[in-house]
C-alpha cells in the first residue's frame, strides 16, 4: 500500500501550479465577446505580452474582425492581464496557445488524426474533448475524446 500512496503523491507533486489553483471564473464580459466565437480560453494559457498582442489585434484576429467597443476592449484587456500566465509566449506573430510548450506536452498522447477529424476540426476547438472548458474545467475527469 505504501509504495501505491508514495506514487500518487509524487504524481500529484508533479501537476502543474496553474492545477494547484481553484479555478478563475471569466469575467462575464470576456465570456460573452470571446466566448462566443470560441471558448473563452483561461487567461493563464498565454503571458500578459501575448494578451496585449492579442487585444491590439482584434480587427485582424486570425482571419475575423474581432473588434470591440473600447469599454469592453478595457474591460477584458484588464482581466487578461491581471490573470495572465508565466508561460514563454509562442513563436511568431500571433500568439497561439496551441503552439506553446506547454500545450504541446499536455497534448502530445492526441493522435494527429483527431485534430483533423470532423468531430475536432482544431487543436484550438477545446471543447470538442473538454466537455466542461466553457467553464473552465479541462480536468482529465471531464475529458471525452470524440470517436
Amino acid at each position: 500500500m505504501r509504495p501505491v500512496l508514495l506514487a500518487a503523491l509524487l504524481a500529484l507533486a508533479a501537476l502543474p501550479a496553474a492545477a494547484d489553483k481553484p479555478r478563475l471564473p471569466p469575467n462575464p464580459v470576456y465570456k460573452a465577446e470571446c466566448g462566443s466565437c470560441h471558448v473563452a480560453y483561461p487567461p493563464r494559457l498565454l503571458p500578459a505580452s501575448s494578451w496585449q498582442l492579442l487585444m491590439q489585434r482584434l480587427d485582424r484576429h486570425f482571419g475575423t474582425d474581432a473588434s470591440l467597443d473600447a469599454g469592453a476592449r478595457e474591460e477584458i484587456g484588464r482581466y487578461l492581464a491581471a490573470n495572465a500566465g508565466r508561460r514563454e509566449p509562442p513563436p511568431g506573430v500571433e500568439p497561439r496557445i496551441t503552439e506553446t510548450r506547454w500545450f504541446a506536452k499536455e497534448h502530445r498522447e492526441v493522435p494527429a488524426a483527431l485534430w483533423k477529424g470532423t468531430a475536432v476540426k482544431s487543436a484550438a476547438n477545446c471543447g470538442a474533448c473538454h466537455r466542461r472548458a466553457d467553464d473552465g474545467d479541462y480536468s482529465e475527469r471531464t475529458l471525452r475524446l470524440p470517436k
